[in-house]
């Protein structure tokens, strides 16, 4: 997420009353997460575990919940609570807006497109030309969506990231501050659900198609000319290549890659990233047919067992 203009590591300090280490003109130009930032960007880390990781990254400004020598080029912003003042930023930079009327005065809707009735579309959304949004349908603010775009009823796009932080009074949110973005010949299947991105972009690449009642975690990228069916289940921060099949009720594990052109058969767990070009069944996940020719050699066991017995 960039900020509508760059601001400085003094005025970044002052909004979330922390002490830092750098220049008071240091440039701060947006917030991300790590597998996102870039340069200019302020990341967070509170645990031990990555620290090295957030100091060693893209990140220009790191929110640090300990006092560590500061990397060249870089600067920090000391926080008793890095999660509670990232909260903090993304309230201040994209503070929620009430909503004042179904379609917002806001939106943009291009030519041809039709937006069939009792649907929600929020502020500052944008929608090309061409589109058919069918009833129910509610898009959040801020979302981005191509031209030729279906969205069929019930879909929701740009609710909150599931991301909480576990404290000893209950779950504390991370606030999403991101987008969805729905590029150009996409189609929608019924109830589906796509979560914004925390910092960045949630996307769904020109030509790519999803079955009913599919969901898509935060920041996801999901590739062109990609075919999803229903009732899959996509965690947070997976990148799915181009021309990827997923069929029925797959399951993801967050932060994978799934190779350009890989098919995952209905029922997998893609418990970690697998190659492109390959057909893959099971949990844990296995190429397809190394795993059908291991249940194939199951069902035999009762046969082998009859024999030593006999």
């Amino acid at each position: 997420m960039k900020f509508p203009v760059a601001h400085t590591l003094k005025q970044i300090a002052a909004i979330i009353d922390c002490a830092y280490v750098g220049a008071d003109d240091f440039p701060v130009l947006g917030m991300n997460e790590i597998h996102v930032v870039e340069q200019g960007d302020i990341v967070f880390v509170d645990h031990p575990k990555y620290y090295d990781k957030a100091l060693g990254s893209k990140a220009t400004i790191v929110l640090i919940n300990k006092e560590v020598d500061c990397p060249n080029g870089k600067a920090l912003l000391i926080s008793d609570d890095p999660f509670r003042d990232f909260n903090m930023l993304t309230n201040y930079f994209k503070p929620f807006e009430k909503a004042l009327n179904a379609i917002a005065s806001s939106a943009k809707i291009g030519l041809n497109t039709i937006v069939q009735p009792n649907v929600f579309i929020g502020n500052n959304v944008s929608i090309g030309d061409n589109c058919l949004i069918h009833p129910n349908v509610t898009i959040y603010d801020n979302c981005v969506i191509g031209n030729n775009v279906i969205i069929h009823a019930g879909t929701v796009l740009g609710g909150d990231a599931f991301y909480y932080k576990n404290r000893e009074t209950g779950f504390d949110k991370l606030i999403s501050g991101g987008r969805v973005v729905i590029e150009d010949d996409v189609e929608l299947g019924a109830l589906c659900t796509i979560d914004k991105g925390v910092t960045g972009d949630t996307t769904v690449k020109r030509g790519s198609k999803l079955d009913n009642q599919v969901h898509v975690g935060h920041d996801t990228v999901i590739g062109e000319k990609c075919l999803i069916a229903s009732q899959t289940g996509i965690a947070g921060c997976v990148i799915i290549e181009d021309e990827v099949t997923l069929w029925g009720q797959v399951g993801t594990n967050s932060g994978i890659t799934i190779g350009k052109k890989a098919v995952i058969m209905g029922q997998t767990g893609v418990t970690k990233s697998v190659a492109g070009g390959k057909s893959y069944f099971g949990t844990p996940i296995e190429e397809s047919r190394d795993k059908l020719k291991q249940l194939a050699y199951v069902k035999k066991i009762p046969e082998i067992l009859k024999k030593l017995d006999g």
